[in-house]
């Protein structure tokens, strides 16, 4: 009986040891994000983006010989089950690294929970400026545009339009007013001609676009900016075609050019709509070339900006580690500060004052092309982020507050 005990101890032990063994071998890497609703429209392509770049790092021997490992979670577009959720990744799955989530309140609240946890957080498609400048600190990156970024970039473009007359309008939340903010404090600066005729604002979810869309059309103004995000931005485009404003007044929205809008519309989207955007699958460049030819074989499906955004995360972090040549998390962190890689859209590189990457916006606007079918970006104009971006100044002021 003695002996059988111990066998059953030594056994244990042993298999403790394997697991113990297995572990130290891999990368957990936990992300949180909203895989039920709307919202995976783009989140699922984050994780497909994600685990494309995994499985390759993964067949070339990992990073430093060890071979990545993911766990997801879903948050379900609320706050308070994200952070819980990135919680038990940390506690309980012991993870090395989190990613997520294209909520900003959600994401706002795990990175409180990552910088008290130091584990690095890495953000895919959240907006929100907040989570780099004013919550931003050492352990969160943001690994896309943020609305400052979008807006600031599509003042530059819109600075050179001979547009004067502007009519504000938008979703009555976060996201919507700093589109707004950031567009138009810029484009006050770059041309001072311009002068703001009125402005809407409607409650997130609102259907009925009508009333507003008549209200701006008797205003006359010359070209609209509209801070929508998520169900509005199609909703919008859909009624400003129903009601014939997109006929008669050019107007801009983030993204409004990005396939995960354009898409779910068919051709019937409107044309001529201005929008902006940091990736397109039709950048004609060898990388993105070889991206989206990776993205299709094993997706059957044109990449969408958030699957870039996820691909270039999983390489940052393997590259970072790479770098550091260990793996551990605060080696990680300095070695990713002003760190580059050639990219599907040219050389991005991680700003080492707020972790912010770098990487150019496109503004262009909406038009049919007989080789798809659903609309594309066209006359697309390159915004540089050295034209755009905030200065290391304005962020560092704005986390004093």
């Amino acid at each position: 009986m003695k002996k059988l005990s111990l066998f059953f101890i030594v056994l244990m032990v042993i298999s403790a040891f394997s697991l113990t063994s297995f572990a130290a071998n891999t990368i957990k890497i936990g992300i949180v994000d909203t895989y039920t609703g709307p919202a995976t429209t783009y989140t699922q392509d984050v994780l497909d983006g994600f685990k494309l770049a995994v499985d390759k790092i993964n067949a070339s021997n990992g990073v430093l010989g060890k071979k990545i490992e993911l766990v997801t979670r879903d948050d379900k577009f609320k706050p308070d089950i994200g952070r819980a959720m990135a919680k038990e990744l940390v506690l309980k799955e012991n993870v090395d690294i989190l990613v997520g989530t294209i909520n900003s309140a959600s994401t706002l609240a795990i990175s409180d929970l990552a910088e008290k946890e130091k584990i690095p957080f890495f953000v895919t498609y959240a907006k929100s400026d907040r989570i780099v400048g004013e919550k931003g600190h050492r352990y969160v990156f943001n690994m896309n545009e943020n609305t400052e970024m979008a807006g600031r970039a599509a003042a530059v473009a819109l600075s050179k339009k001979p547009f004067v007359k502007y009519w504000i309008a938008g979703d009555d939340y976060e996201y919507g007013h700093a589109i707004a903010n950031a567009a138009w404090n810029n484009l006050k600066k770059l041309n001072p001609r311009v002068r703001k005729v009125g402005e809407s604002w409607w409650k997130v979810g609102e259907a009925d676009f009508t009333p507003y869309i008549t209200q701006i059309i008797a205003a006359k103004p010359d070209f609209i900016i509209v801070a929508t995000g998520g169900s509005g931005m199609v909703n919008f485009q859909k009624a400003a075609k129903a009601t014939g404003l997109s006929q008669k007044i050019p107007f801009y929205q983030h993204t409004a050019n990005e396939l995960g809008t354009l898409l779910p519309q068919g051709l019937n989207a409107p044309e001529g709509v201005y929008g902006t955007s940091a990736y397109f699958f039709y950048i004609n460049y060898p990388a993105n070339r070889a991206f989206v030819a990776e993205f299709m074989k094993a997706y059957n499906r044109y990449p969408k900006g958030s699957a870039y955004s996820g691909y270039m995360t999983a390489r940052f972090i393997a590259e970072g580690f790479k770098k550091a040549k260990k793996i551990d998390r605060e080696a990680l962190i300095n070695a990713l500060e002003d760190m580059s890689l050639d990219s599907s859209v040219g050389r991005v590189q991680i700003r080492k004052c707020d972790h912010q990457l770098l990487l150019p916006i496109y503004f262009g606007k909406t038009r049919k092309d007989p080789k798809y079918n659903f609309l594309i970006s066209s006359e697309n104009q390159i915004i540089s982020s050295k034209d755009y971006i905030s200065s290391c100044n304005e962020v560092l002021k704005a986390r004093k507050k």
